[in-house]
């Protein structure tokens, strides 16, 4: 089943609201059916609806009128953001995703951009995205590639100088004992060395491959008021609604340097 082309606002179950100019990810598909690190959430609530997380979808208003509804229905949600890159990742088409951005900028709303960088911002297309209220989390993990460490890392850094960017490091309690896990718990303390960083805790099923190998440990943990399974890094990092959040995935101004970081 194909998604939509209509684009439209949805609220997810943790009270976070996102405006996708892309669904699908054909990128994080293409080297495992199950999306990134093995369990990818995304892909995981398009198999259950019957949707073809492979294949990208780019998401339109309709019409005049759609495009203004839309930004009437932003400036009312009780958020100060809304994010971009939920159920597809904007870097699949920086083009597009500068449109719908420019169609919505009299929202008085930031926008979260959360992207893995596939696909890199031309000089120009950063200096218009640096004209728009917009901050951009960089998703990176130590389950990553050295080659995509560096490539996101780079793109988190350059984009510094254009608009607020956070290091959005998707965590995980690894397990010293094992050999690779032990390489990756180094490689994870040294993401969090860097500046302006979220603790995004990795949630994993049963089956996935770095629970069954041993590489991570978990163990049972609150997910708002659902008990889930969890790779937990840091026993303080955020677990709960987005509204109770501090971090508001850097929808806030300023420097967060002298900022207590919530890991």
């Amino acid at each position: 089943m194909k998604y939509s082309k209509n684009i439209s606002l949805v609220e997810n179950g943790r009270g976070c609201y996102s405006l996708d100019p892309i669904m699908g990810c054909h990128d994080g598909m293409a080297g495992n059916t199950r999306g990134c690190y093995d369990d990818c959430y995304a892909a995981s609530y398009a198999k259950r609806y019957g949707y073809d997380f492979s294949k990208n979808r780019l998401r339109y208003f309709e019409d005049e009128e759609h495009r203004i509804n839309t930004v009437n229905n932003i400036n009312n949600i009780n958020m100060s953001f809304v994010r971009m890159g939920t159920s597809g990742d904007p870097s699949s088409d920086w083009s597009h995703t500068l449109d719908i951005i420019k169609a919505i900028s009299l929202c008085n709303k930031s926008i979260i951009i959360i992207t893995k960088h596939w696909h890199l911002l031309s000089e120009s297309q950063i200096e218009d995205l640096a004209g728009f209220d917009v901050c951009v989390n960089t998703s990176i993990s130590a389950l990553d590639s050295d080659k995509l460490i560096e490539r996101r890392l780079s793109q988190y850094k350059r984009l510094k100088f254009y608009c607020r960017s956070i290091l959005r490091i998707v965590s995980c309690d690894f397990n010293l004992d094992n050999p690779i896990g032990e390489r990756l718990a180094y490689v994870q303390d040294y993401l969090f060395e860097n500046e302006n960083t979220i603790d995004t805790v990795f949630r994993p099923s049963n089956n996935n491959q770095y629970v069954l190998s041993g590489i991570i440990n978990t163990g049972e943990s609150m997910f708002m008021s659902k008990k889930a399974l969890t790779s937990q890094y840091n026993d303080g990092a955020f677990l709960g609604y987005c509204n109770d959040c501090l971090e508001m995935c850097g929808a806030i101004d300023g420097e967060r340097d002298n900022q207590e970081k919530l890991f």
